[in-house]
């Protein structure tokens, strides 16, 4: 199997509130969105995120469970400076997040980050890492 991942889908309670505050909040562009379904979001080359319906995701895996619960994940928005960080936390906010963990220095790494909560319990790092670097190609380096 080749090492890459083309889609992150994630089960949402309630794709209206996603819808209101990825396109409306953050002025995301959705690359697909299928009303009362999902919403695709190309956050990167070949990559997409799905927010799909939390009754539609039970429904697609079939096993009688509710498996739509997040839990112990984040996903990471890094940026180029502990300002932007502040900045992209405040607009998230403005936008109806809850934050978690406001912007400050990390315990682990020498990140400068923080963490917000989207309106359906989806954890996002906002991180200045300086020792993370993405090549043209896309190719990440960690030092």
């Amino acid at each position: 199997m080749d090492q890459h991942v083309n889609f992150v889908t994630l089960a949402t309670a309630d794709l209206d509130a996603a819808r209101r505050f990825y396109c409306d909040g953050l002025g995301w562009t959705p690359l697909m969105d299928v009303p009362d379904e999902i919403l695709f979001f190309q956050i990167a080359p070949g990559l997409l995120l799905g927010l799909f319906d939390a009754d539609k995701f039970n429904q697609d895996l079939a096993t009688g469970e509710d498996r739509s619960k997040v839990s112990g994940v984040t996903l990471a928005h890094n940026v180029d400076s502990p300002e932007a960080v502040r900045d992209i936390v405040s607009a998230m906010a403005d936008a109806g997040a809850r934050v978690l963990k406001h912007p400050q220095p990390g315990a682990f790494g020498g990140i400068f980050h923080a963490h917000v909560e989207d309106p359906n319990g989806v954890i996002w790092e906002i991180a200045h890492n300086p020792g993370l670097a993405i090549a043209a190609d896309g190719t990440v380096s960690l030092s």
